[in-house]
This record gives C-alpha cells, sequence and structure tokens, in this order.
C-alpha cells in the first residue's frame, strides 16, 4: 500500500514544529525584553503637569532642599507632594500675579489640590519605603536624577525588578553620608566610603521576594 504522504512531508513537519518552537520562545524573549524598554518603564520621558513647575529654578537655582516640599520623605513610605498653601509661602510675596500661577491661586482658594501626574508610578503589589532608603543614606539623586536639570520632571531609572535588586545585592556605591542626602553635586572622595556608610547605618536589604512583594 502506498504512504499517505509523501517522504518531504517527514522534513516539513520538522520544519514546522521548529518553526513553532522558535516562534514561542522568541515571542516570549521578546516580551521580556521589551518589558525592559523605555516604551514600558517610561525612563525619559518628561511629562506634562497642571502647573509649570520648574526644578532647575527651585532645586538648582534656589538651591531649594528636596525635603522642604516632600518633607515625608525621611518618616514615611512616601515622600509627600507639597500643599498648595506651601507653594504661596514664597508665591504670595514673589510673581503672586504671574499667569503661570493661576492654577495654584484657584487651588489654595478652592481648598483643593492640585492634581499633579505621577511620575515614578509602582504596580501595587511592589513595596517601597522611601523613609527606608533616605534613613540609611540612599540620596534622592540616585532614584530621581538630577532634577536640578529637568524643566519637567522625568523618571530618571527604570526601575525594574532587576535594577532593584542589582542595588540591594551591592548598596556601598549608592550610599552617602545622611547630611548630603538631598545634595544634586555630592561624590564619594573614596570609592570605598559607601561600603563603611553601609556598615555604620547598618545596611542590609534583603533580596529575597517578601522584602518588596507583601
Amino acid at each position: 500500500m502506498p504512504a499517505l504522504f509523501p517522504r518531504w512531508s517527514n522534513a516539513l513537519l520538522a520544519a514546522a514544529l521548529v518553526g513553532l518552537a522558535v516562534l514561542a520562545f522568541g515571542g516570549l524573549g521578546f516580551l521580556m525584553l521589551f518589558q525592559r524598554t523605555v516604551f514600558v518603564t517610561g525612563e525619559g520621558r518628561p511629562l506634562a503637569q497642571p502647573v509649570a513647575f520648574d526644578h532647575r529654578h527651585h532645586a538648582g537655582d534656589d538651591a531649594i532642599d528636596c525635603r522642604y516640599c516632600h518633607d515625608l520623605a525621611e518618616r514615611s513610605p512616601r515622600a509627600g507632594i507639597p500643599p498648595t498653601s506651601r507653594c504661596l509661602g514664597c508665591h504670595s510675596q514673589i510673581w503672586n500675579e504671574s499667569p503661570a500661577l493661576a492654577a495654584v491661586w484657584r487651588s489654595f482658594e478652592a481648598d483643593r489640590p492640585i492634581a499633579w501626574t505621577r511620575v515614578y508610578v509602582l504596580p501595587d503589589f511592589v513595596f517601597f519605603d522611601h523613609s527606608a532608603h533616605v534613613t540609611h543614606g540612599v540620596g534622592c539623586v540616585t532614584c530621581h536624577g538630577r532634577v536640578d536639570r529637568m524643566a519637567r520632571v522625568e523618571q530618571a531609572v527604570p526601575l525594574t525588578m532587576r535594577w532593584c535588586v542589582d542595588c540591594h545585592r551591592d548598596p556601598g556605591p549608592r550610599l552617602r553620608p545622611r547630611g548630603e542626602i538631598a545634595s544634586m553635586t555630592w561624590r564619594a572622595a573614596d570609592p570605598a566610603q559607601g561600603h563603611a556608610l553601609a556598615t555604620r547605618y547598618a545596611v542590609a536589604p534583603g533580596t529575597d521576594c517578601s522584602t518588596c512583594h507583601r
């Protein structure tokens, strides 16, 4: 009895199976890589805000400490967004009639917070505590970059799990004296300083899943 399929169909089947395997694993690999690109992480993408707050002027020219506005960073999981009244602590006297401050005045008079657009957004299943990092010597610039050079704040780092875990495995190079936490220009004089600070501040971040996924 003649064969139901010609001999070359065996090679065709083998090629089809190989193709499907390559497509499946290649597609999975593509998705894993794509998840790490700026199109997904949002890194380096300045976001428009309801008020044109220029960090270059406030954090750069006027050298306002990050913690003046983000005053919860050392004692809370969240860094905090300043109330409108804090903005007007200066701007009720300075540039108080500027059209750029119209939204600030409306917010103050209506007793309604300004609807800022979040720049750093973590998934709900990720736990991050600002105070645990800031009080152990991780500077603002480590995660937020040189905001003193940003007209519109953008995400400066990828915030991928690998990026976080790499720091947890070797935090020394990212550490600085607590008095320099908000400095945009501080540099370690000695490469070993960070590791000495890790010992002094008892820095021992976990790398198990429960550290960030609770």
